[in-house]
C-alpha cells in the first residue's frame, strides 16, 4: 500500500555533511510521523530522529546539534541533512512512516529499503 524510496547516502569524510531523501508514495492521505533510524555494525536499529505532520520534532542525544531533521508534507518527503559526521555515524539508513492514512484505512510501519552511510578518512 506504501512504498518508501530513499537516496543521499554514500561516503564521506569526518566532518563532511550529508542529505538523505526520503519520498512516501501510495493512497496516502496524512502520514502522523516520518523518522529516520539507523543499525551500525555489530549494533541494533536505533532511533536518530523522527518528525510529526505538526513539525514537532525527536532527536537521538548522540546526534542533537549535528543532524536536522525536515519534511515536507505536500510531497510527503522526509529530509535528513547530517553535518560533522563522525565515525560512529556510520550505519545503514532506514526511512520510516508509521500511522499513516490511506484509502483503504490506518496502516503502521513502513521502511525504505535502508540506504549506507560510511564516515571514514
Amino acid at each position: 500500500q506504501v512504498q518508501l524510496v530513499e537516496s543521499g547516502g554514500g561516503l564521506v569524510q569526518p566532518g563532511g555533511s550529508l542529505r538523505l531523501s526520503c519520498a512516501a508514495s501510495g493512497s496516502i492521505f496524512s502520514i502522523n510521523v516520518m523518522g529516520w533510524y539507523r543499525q551500525g555494525p555489530g549494533k541494533q536499529r536505533e532511533l536518530v530522529a523522527a518528525i510529526t505532520s505538526g513539525g514537532r520534532t525527536n532527536y537521538a542525544d548522540v546526534v542533537k546539534g549535528r543532524f536536522t531533521i525536515a519534511r515536507d508534507n505536500a510531497k510527503n518527503t522526509v529530509y535528513l541533512q547530517m553535518n560533522n559526521l563522525k565515525p560512529e555515524d556510520t550505519a545503514v539508513y532506514y526511512c520510516n512512516a508509521d500511522r499513516i492514512i490511506t484509502r483503504s484505512g490506518l496502516v503502521t510501519d513502513y521502511w525504505g529499503q535502508g540506504t549506507q552511510v560510511t564516515v571514514s578518512s
